[in-house]
């Protein structure tokens, strides 16, 4: 019974596989298929997880061990030498390096050798600097770990820039101006050497006063003026004491040209360099008119100092006074009047001055051919 039904269930069993056999083989293969798909995926999936972590291994380092490879400090050093390759010891050198900005300074040895030591890498500029020596700049660039060396470094001599003002001496100045002065005549003849042209012009020295006194004295000019003012005199027989004839004629010329001499030396050049006062008449020629008649009249008691400023004009009143006491000693006795015509004498020459001044504002600076060119400018 029980084998019976066994063999019953068995025949039954094998008549449904005989049945199903297309569609198992079918399943199957798909089975396998998808099997195998996942299996390569699989496979690759752990091949390149396993690359990944080879990668590190292989290089050595991981990120962060690469970035502090990359910032390991280095140095920096050089030799100093001249133009002519010679060590340049006690050499002032700069480093500037980084972000923000930082600098380090040493001085270069005896043999001319700098060094600095633990300097980030990146760019950096070295300035040296030396007495004597242009300022030198070296822009380079540190690697990580480097022993950064310039095994010459040749400084350049300093050009200096020397700016030289020529100034000419005053005397030399001055003496220009004598020069041109000395040219001065009105209608081309009569002498006009006391009177300037220049409002600034250079004090005289005694030296050159004394020699501007000279050339007015014996210019021919004078002596020709001297002997018709005696020719005059002798007409009218004033100072009848020298009497007529060639000889009254030559004391009148000598008492004439001894009154010109005194007064020149003494009022323009003895006491001018003694009291350092200027003995010309400075040409105003500008302001209104009655700026410069009051500027012309005033000249005849005022003069300008060696130091540049307005005084009183001791030199020539003084002057004037002392040549009028000497006259006293060449005169005819009964034409000496003592102190009173002295006086006398001196103002009448202030009230010449005056007049001589006015001329010389309105009327000779025309009449004078060889007058420097006047750059006006009120005194």
């Amino acid at each position: 019974m029980a084998k019976g039904a066994w063999t019953v269930i068995s025949s039954k069993m094998g008549s449904s596989k005989e049945s199903l056999r297309p569609g198992i083989r079918g399943s199957a293969l798909r089975g396998l298929v998808i099997a195998s798909f996942s299996l390569c995926a699989l496979l690759c999936s752990l091949a390149a997880s396993a690359q990944s972590q080879e990668s590190p291994a292989q290089t050595g380092a991981s990120p962060g061990q690469q970035t502090a490879a990359a910032s390991i400090p280095g140095s920096i050093s050089g030799t100093i030498v001249d133009p002519t390759g010679a060590a340049v010891a006690k050499a002032h050198v700069k480093l500037t390096h980084g972000v923000p900005s930082t600098s380090e300074e040493t001085l270069s040895d005896d043999d001319g050798q700098f060094f600095f030591n633990n300097v980030a890498p990146g760019p950096f500029q070295l300035t040296i600097m030396e007495e004597g020596f242009a300022l030198q700049t070296l822009p380079a660039t540190l690697q990580a770990g480097e022993a950064y060396n310039e095994p010459r470094i040749a400084l350049k001599l300093a050009t200096e820039k020397v700016e030289m003002e020529v100034v000419v001496p005053r005397v030399e100045v001055a003496e220009e101006e004598i020069k041109e002065e000395e040219k001065q005549r009105v209608l081309g003849f009569v002498p006009n050497f006391y009177v300037t042209y220049v409002p600034d012009a250079v004090p005289l020295t005694s030296k050159q006063k004394f020699r501007l006194a000279l050339h007015s004295t014996i210019d021919p000019v004078t002596l020709l003026l001297n002997g018709a003012v005696a020719g005059i005199q002798q007409a009218d027989n004033v100072f009848g004491g020298y009497g007529q004839g060639a000889q009254g004629y030559g004391k009148r010329y000598g008492a004439d040209y001894a009154d010109t001499i005194t007064s020149t030396f003494i009022g323009s050049a003895i006491l001018p360099s003694l009291l350092k006062q200027d003995p010309r008449y400075f040409y105003k020629g500008t302001g209104s008119t009655r700026s410069r008649i009051w500027y012309a009249v005033e000249m005849a008691v005022v003069c300008k100092g060696d130091n540049g400023r307005w005084q009183p004009n001791y030199s020539s009143i003084i002057g004037s006074l002392a040549a009028g006491g000497i006259s006293n000693l060449y005169y005819p006795a009964q034409n000496r009047d003592g102190a009173g015509l002295t006086f006398e004498n001196t103002a009448i020459e202030i009230g010449t001055s005056a007049a001589a001044n006015l001329l010389q504002e309105f009327v000779i600076r025309k009449l004078t051919p060889n007058a420097r060119n006047h750059n006006s400018s009120t005194p």
